[in-house]
């Protein structure tokens, strides 16, 4: 049995952030029905590297959040579709909707009056900077939160280059992620209380969050904390280095792992020296020490540092594409991470019950679109 069996979802999000708060319901067992509009379906259904999936309206943006998921069509505009929304809220436990400002709430379509219709109803919205202050109905995407939050200027080489985006939309997962969390947690909150509740997720706040030590640090101090793109400026141990054959990244973090680091790479008198050293001291052998590794490193490749520094204990990683790291066999093997038979290719759970039988999902299911049992 999985944990959310029994859970049904009406989801009326669209583009990347609500869709894939939806997935990871649906992927711990929920009943997850994407409702569009006739008229104008959810935009990354024709968007991703695949023409093929795109003409059939399966774009890997949109199949990456909508797997497993049930399909219905419904004209929201209208009293009929109105009707049948609200009849499907009778039976359900979840909504889910991200639609900037109050757009929905002109519709008829509010916690405030669904939850007349089912007390027990979850109503999570998702906006780019909340549902009240000064941006409530500004749009967003997760470029401009970025831009917004202060995550591109925390990003890049240094203070005086330009603002850097992260590339992969890190915000729009982070908030999906916050909002799966907070719908679990009003769940069992239900439990307890019986009654439903209201959920105001913001892409701005979420935002934050992946930036906790560096806003903590920000407020504390009033200054933003420098940017060192791929090198940190006190510890060449945690930093970026070609090899002889690609780039490797070091993670040795600690005094002690700094210190291992330095012997494995053959320097044991500086090995020595920064076990001596403090975190307030290590940074007067910074550049020499920066230099030695620089220049050893250059001797093997990647890949060869990676493992002999593994097998050290000393964190370190061969710097990998994304295809390069899906065909590792640290994920191929795991059957909760990786669903693989074309052309259902995406990704479902990043953790794993060892304690029970988990049901996974069929690798052949897309989105149903059968109104069986809905109603």
């Amino acid at each position: 049995m999985q944990p959310f069996e029994g859970i049904r979802v009406l989801d009326l999000t669209h583009v990347l952030a609500g869709p894939f708060c939806t997935s990871q319901l649906a992927n711990l067992g929920a009943e997850v029905i994407k409702i569009e509009s006739p008229t104008h379906p959810d935009m990354t259904r024709d968007d991703g590297g695949s023409q093929t999936l795109n003409e059939d309206q399966m774009g890997t943006f949109f199949l990456s959040q909508s797997a497993g998921k049930k399909s219905l069509t419904l004209d929201l505009a209208s009293k009929d579709g109105i009707a049948i929304f609200e009849l499907l809220v009778k039976t359900s436990d979840v909504v889910v909707q991200n639609y900037s400002g109050d757009k929905l709430e002109k519709l008829g379509i509010s916690f405030e009056k669904l939850s007349k219709i089912n007390s027990k109803i979850i109503y999570c919205s998702m906006t780019g900077f909340g549902k009240t202050g000064p941006k409530a109905n500004h749009p967003a995407y997760d470029v401009v939160i970025q831009a917004y939050s202060g995550i591109m200027a925390a990003n890049g080489w240094s203070n005086e280059d330009p603002p850097l985006r992260v590339g992969p939309p890190m915000v729009d997962y982070g908030t999906g992620a916050q909002a799966a969390f907070a719908i679990s947690s009003a769940l069992f909150q239900r439990e307890r209380t019986g009654t439903g509740q209201e959920i105001d997720v913001a892409m701005a706040d979420a935002a934050l969050m992946l930036m906790s030590s560096g806003v903590t640090e920000t407020l504390a101090t009033g200054v933003s904390p420098k940017r060192f793109g791929n090198s940190h400026p006190e510890l060449p141990y945690y930093s970026a280095y070609k090899s002889s054959e690609g780039w490797v990244m070091l993670g040795a973090y600690t005094l002690k792992q700094a210190s291992d680091l330095m012997n494995v790479l053959g320097y044991y008198g500086e090995a020595l020296e920064i076990k001596n050293l403090t975190r307030k001291t290590i940074g007067s052998v910074s550049e020499q020490n920066r230099r030695l590794i620089s220049k050893r490193i250059q001797e093997n490749s990647a890949q060869y540092w990676e493992d002999i520094l593994n097998e050290s204990h000393v964190p370190a990683a061969r710097i990998r594409r994304i295809d390069e790291t899906c065909h590792e066999k640290l994920f191929r093997n795991t059957k909760n991470l990786f669903q693989t038979r074309p052309p259902n290719n995406f990704l479902l759970l990043p953790f794993r019950f060892l304690m029970v039988v988990q049901d996974y999902l069929d690798p052949h299911h897309n989105l149903e679109s059968t109104q069986k049992n809905y109603f």
